[in-house]
């Protein structure tokens, strides 16, 4: 390769490596539709089967959970996130993710931390049952930290057009069922950051009070994947619409797949509250607005479902492994209400 190129801080040879090394991970989330092998100028994907198809594409990062990662030499859960946040956008829309795509971007290529990532973005793939088609990774001197990087996603996805969830079907007393997070997820982490880590990141070997983990751990928890759970539930149940509870929370992502008149009333008391947004609380003195319009409190996905197939859903949502509350339910009107609580 060009001498003055790598004394300019890119080496071709490592990024060629690094393509190497992540071929395996690529290869295992591989379906049937893919034509061609990675390394070409495009991922070529076979679209058949479908006799009125809606293509959805959604696309997104991981954010300052990064920094989380930099902090703690950890990065192969942070692909998952990256996954996570494009493909659980699809699902909700009742769409089945088909591929998937990443960019990462970096200061200078270390290999090792580069695979640790792509075998998260992989493992992801293989949770939402999509492929990883292709992507970029690009060494950029100067742009970035030493060790620090960007990554970013992209998903396409599809679903016929009749069976596309759109949420113009949701009536008053529909149920909303609430499927539980694993922690923070990718949103709120600038917040969290300043909270819980204002000046020394030793706290993240720390214990947590409530269990036998580290802060470091509970802080970076992988955001949870819920295609195949969502797609089993709307196997056996009329579901009209989701939400992925993301920046916002409950009070933000609920209502844009409501039509218009159409409310909703959450019920305070009925799903389990995770330690770490109790301590959130405490230590930054936040008030429940800001709680419930930063963090998703406990619920990483919302569902709208009829009164009477609540307990159907409730069952399959268990079987799929979730964790699931009837939450809330839909009212004539606009805006959010709560039970058990002061309006938010």
């Amino acid at each position: 390769m060009s001498e003055a190129y790598r004394q300019a801080g890119v080496d071709i040879d490592v990024g060629n490596e690094v393509v190497e090394r992540i071929k395996g991970h690529v290869r295992r989330t591989r379906r049937p539709e893919v034509l061609g092998d990675l390394g070409g100028f495009g991922g070529l994907f076979r679209l058949s089967g479908y006799q009125n198809p809606v293509l959805v594409a959604a696309t997104d990062g991981v954010g300052t959970k990064l920094k989380l990662a930099f902090a703690m030499d950890r990065h192969d859960t942070i692909g998952i996130d990256c996954v996570a946040m494009c493909v659980n956008d699809l699902i909700v829309q009742g769409a089945e993710p088909l591929f998937f795509l990443d960019y990462l971007a970096t200061g200078k290529l270390l290999p090792d931390q580069v695979e640790a990532v792509v075998k998260g973005i992989a493992d992801g793939c293989e949770q939402a049952g999509c492929t990883l088609i292709g992507g970029e990774t690009a060494e950029m001197p100067g742009m970035y930290s030493a060790g620090e990087y960007d990554v970013a996603g992209f998903a396409v996805g599809v679903v016929e057009q009749e069976r596309l969830l759109t949420g113009e079907s949701i009536q008053p007393g529909d149920r909303i069922l609430g499927l539980a997070s694993d922690g923070l997820h990718s949103n709120g982490y600038s917040l969290a950051r300043k909270i819980l880590l204002p000046d020394d990141p030793k706290r993240l070997e720390e214990q947590v009070p409530w269990g036998e983990i580290s802060w470091g751990d509970a802080l970076i928890a992988p955001t949870r994947i819920y295609v195949r759970a969502f797609r089993d539930l709307m196997k056996v149940c009329e579901v009209k619409g989701g939400a992925h509870i993301t920046g916002g929370g409950l009070v933000e992502n609920v209502p844009r797949m409501l039509p218009s008149g159409r409310g909703i009333r959450l019920y305070r008391e009925s799903w389990p509250q995770p330690e770490i947004f109790q301590v959130l609380a405490h230590e930054g003195g936040l008030s429940e607005d800001d709680l419930y319009r930063t963090f998703n409190m406990g619920i990483g996905m919302v569902l709208f479902v009829p009164e009477n197939q609540v307990d159907q859903a409730l069952r399959t949502a268990v079987e799929a492994g979730e964790r699931a509350y009837v939450i809330g339910e839909v009212t004539q009107g606009d805006g959010v209400m709560w039970s058990g609580r002061d309006s938010a």
